[in-house]
């Protein structure tokens, strides 16, 4: 942290581990005036075990507008603000983002630390070979509308990353099988560095039974995670010619290389079916 000029600075906070606080993250903490925090009584004993006695003002969802120009009034006064959530790194799936767009307005800068995002320790461990991905966060809670968005990005060919409760995971996980079909793979993260941290994958029809089968799955904050819509020009030609392959004794990634080149079938379909045929 400099001092040059006052800026807001966006700090993630663990999402679990408190070892997942970066020293970065705590030298702003201590070393701002002021600390915009999404609930003040939530991060009051966090920031008391780092040693920040900076002062706090509250920024949630619903006092965004008139937080920001409280942060602005801060910053106009000579004296820098750290931007803090809940959990995880500030705007990304939580307050922040208008409050940033209004400083950054104002002309003040704006300094992002980097640290501890659900979404990406998620993809980092889910095993899914999609090149890109796409970060959807929370779906839309009511039945019709989460079916919609589910359907607007059913067809792209990237990883999609979800967010959600548990009480809303089996009704999600039931939507996500009906849209997308039983054979698309889902990773469910939970608990993410916390004591009982899971990371299950499996096809999306078997989902629902692995999550009913133990009440304790179904606890926690998740991230869900599902493979990209396979590729077109695959009539099942290419599976067929990608066993071929698999019992030639052909290595997994020449294998499906080969049958891509072959078929047409797409290239990370084949991939992950030749994984799944040799754990078969």
């Amino acid at each position: 942290m400099t001092e040059e000029s006052p800026a807001l600075y966006v700090v993630p906070t663990p999402i679990g581990n408190l070892g997942d606080m970066t020293q970065r993250a705590i030298d702003v903490l201590r070393q701002v005036s002021w600390v915009a925090a999404e609930d003040t009584r939530h991060s009051a004993p966090l920031l008391k075990h780092y040693g920040c006695t900076a002062r706090l003002l509250a920024a949630h969802q619903h006092n965004e507008e008139a937080a920001a120009q409280q942060v602005i009034a801060r910053l106009a006064a000579g004296e820098s603000v750290a931007l803090i959530s809940d959990a995880g790194t500030p705007a990304i799936s939580d307050p922040g983002a208008r409050l940033v767009a209004r400083v950054r307005t104002a002309g003040f800068r704006v300094v992002p630390l980097p640290g501890p995002c659900a979404a990406v320790a998620a993809l980092s461990a889910s095993g899914l070979t999609e090149s890109h991905f796409l970060f959807y966060g929370f779906l839309p809670t009511k039945t019709r509308q989460r079916e919609e968005a589910l359907r607007a990005v059913a067809t792209l060919p990237y990883a999609l990353v979800f967010y959600e409760a548990p009480h809303r995971i089996l009704e999600t996980v039931e939507a996500l099988a009906a849209v997308y079909g039983p054979e698309r793979t889902l990773v469910m993260a939970r608990e993410l560095t916390k004591l009982f941290e899971t990371i299950h994958s499996c096809p999306l029809g078997d989902a629902l039974d692995w999550l009913m089968a133990d009440t304790n799955r179904q606890r926690g904050e998740f991230v869900l995670l599902v493979s990209g819509a396979p590729e077109a020009g695959d009539d099942g030609e290419g599976e067929r010619v990608l066993k071929l392959l698999l019992d030639e004794g052909l290595p997994v990634k020449q294998a499906a290389k080969l049958a891509h080149s072959i078929t047409g079938a797409g290239k990370n379909a084949m991939y992950e079916l030749a994984l799944k045929v040799k754990k078969d």
